[in-house]
């Protein structure tokens, strides 16, 4: 699945590429850690606060989707190529809980030229909590240095 050219480009920017997907703003924002990050593959974690909870006390189903989400960007954009989703399926199996580390893995299943397939499972430290199917499309730009 993965090219020479795209594991190439993985190893020679990687700093830049994990530093772009470290900062991501809206993951930032809620507290999301970026703990591995290879080529077509991601890992992050999540403490989920009281602000992050339903009205039945539990995670709510947008932060668990948003970490999913956060692992699914990080893997398809791991490239240092532009890679934007475009349809995803997420299933919740299990209720998060506040305080308790969530920690989301996306890997990459397929992808050619143009799109590439991800599979996303979310856990705790018990059990799997939700897993989602995610597509992007790979544009031809690159957001890491000149790239020839």
């Amino acid at each position: 699945m993965t090219t020479h050219l795209d594991k190439d480009i993985h190893e020679l920017h990687y700093n830049q590429i994990k530093q772009v997907l470290v900062d991501e703003p809206y993951a930032s924002f809620l507290g999301m850690r970026l703990t591995k990050l290879g080529p077509g593959t991601a890992e992050a974690e999540l403490i989920p606060s009281d602000h992050m909870l339903n009205s039945h006390g539990t995670v709510h189903g947008a932060i668990i989707f948003s970490l999913a989400d956060y692992v699914f960007a990080a893997a398809s954009n791991s490239y240092g190529k532009i890679a934007v989703g475009v349809s995803n399926n997420i299933n919740f199996l299990s209720a998060g809980k506040r305080g308790e580390t969530l920690i989301a893995r996306a890997e990459e299943i397929k992808k050619n030229h143009k799109l590439a397939w991800y599979k996303i499972d979310v856990l705790n430290e018990r059990e799997l909590i939700a897993t989602m199917e995610a597509m992007v499309f790979r544009k031809n730009q690159y957001f890491v240095d000149q790239v020839e």
